[in-house]
């Protein structure tokens, strides 16, 4: 069968989708990927991507649609707006996809077509070709309450295609822990695509004190910078390795000695061997610590930031912290609570006893 997977053009939002698009792939079904802007790189993969959004600027949307509502912008950049923010932001991308990605459709002829919640216009063309719809979670929000903030500013670009409503999928595919966030759909083990970079092998071991391994964000804006300079100010009193994952120019500058600093790496691969994360708060580095069953501290702030570390907080997995509050007490604490550990290690086995990808190939082509 042909299979259309779309996914909102940010890298973020089409790695999750990568394993299954490349499981339907193995499988010998036809596979096109629509996106655009960064996302583009899932072509690394192997896959056929078509650009549905060029010259994407996500900053210039949110520019465009945060200034007329402002109570939400100010609770979306402090990570309170739940899905209220997103629905604005996400209802402006998607009324701009709806048509390229109906057109793109029409002309391929999907027998299935997979989104993820911020790609509904994924949704809008399998309705127009009468063709069956999956959504593929990629957050730890539920995907429902986000389909349907976005959808609620959707009504022109339904009615351009001959919608009043969009139909329900087909089918869904949870992929967050239940024990950490509830989603409804068939279980999912979440994999990620982690795009280019090689490990160091010197990463691919323990070092001879702990490591903890830091990262930040893909996207650019407003507190985007993350957790990385209030680690750096602590880290000489932390006894550990610190490592830093593609650091901005400023963090990198002046270090301590027990901080190096590498490029993009397959983060799957370098927690193994590694203590604990400190990420910006994205689902996906939320998502890498609970795989690996590594305590994890992720940082408050916009967008879905909050909600995600307080997830990780609340099943009792890491901690949740402003980026200023971040202590070398903190980071101690990360590598010697015991708690945490017992808590990642969990939310690690509830993970590994879920389907993978390749296991829902047979139920997404009966669909078909």
């Amino acid at each position: 069968m042909r299979v259309l997977v779309v996914s909102a053009p940010l890298v973020g939002h089409v790695f999750p989708l990568v394993p299954l698009a490349v499981a339907l792939r193995d499988a010998g079904h036809d596979v096109l990927v629509a996106t655009g802007g960064g996302a583009l790189a899932a072509a690394e993969a192997g896959l056929p991507v078509h650009d549905i959004a060029p010259g994407f600027d996500f900053g210039r949307i949110a520019l465009r649609v945060l200034p007329r509502h402002p109570l939400i912008a100010r609770a979306e950049l402090a990570g309170t707006a739940g899905t209220r923010g997103a629905g604005l932001l996400f209802g402006a991308l998607n009324d701009q996809l709806v048509d390229p990605v109906v057109a793109l459709a029409t002309r391929w002829r999907p027998d299935l077509v997979l989104y993820e919640p911020f790609a509904v216009a994924g949704a809008v063309a399998a309705a127009r070709l009468d063709v069956p719809a999956v959504r593929q979670e990629n957050a730890l929000f539920d995907g429902r309450d986000l389909v349907g903030a976005t959808v609620a500013r959707l009504g022109a670009a339904l009615r351009r295609h001959g919608l009043t409503e969009l139909p329900a999928p087909a089918a869904a595919l949870a992929v967050a822990p239940p024990s950490v966030a509830t989603q409804g759909g068939w279980p999912m083990r979440y994999t990620s695509y982690v795009g280019g970079g090689e490990l160091p092998a010197w990463l691919r071991e323990p070092g001879e004190r702990p490591r903890i391994l830091v990262t930040r964000s893909t996207l650019t804006g407003p507190g985007d910078r993350g957790p990385m300079p209030a680690v750096v100010a602590a880290a000489a009193e932390v006894d550990a390795e610190i490592v830093l994952v593609r650091p901005d120019k400023r963090s990198a500058r002046s270090v301590p000695g027990n901080v190096r600093v590498v490029g993009w790496i397959p983060l799957d691969e370098a927690l193994p061997a590694s203590a604990a994360l400190v990420h910006h708060g994205g689902a996906g580095s939320a998502f890498g610590a609970f795989a690996a069953g590594r305590p994890q501290l992720a940082t408050t702030g916009a967008g879905d930031r909050r909600h995600n570390a307080e997830l990780v907080a609340r099943r009792g997995a890491g901690l949740a912290l402003r980026p200023r509050d971040i202590t070398a007490r903190a980071l101690t604490q990360l590598l010697t609570d015991e708690r945490l550990r017992t808590a990642a290690a969990q939310v690690s086995s509830e993970i590994a006893a879920m389907p993978p990808p390749t296991d829902l190939v047979g139920r997404l082509t009966a669909l078909a």
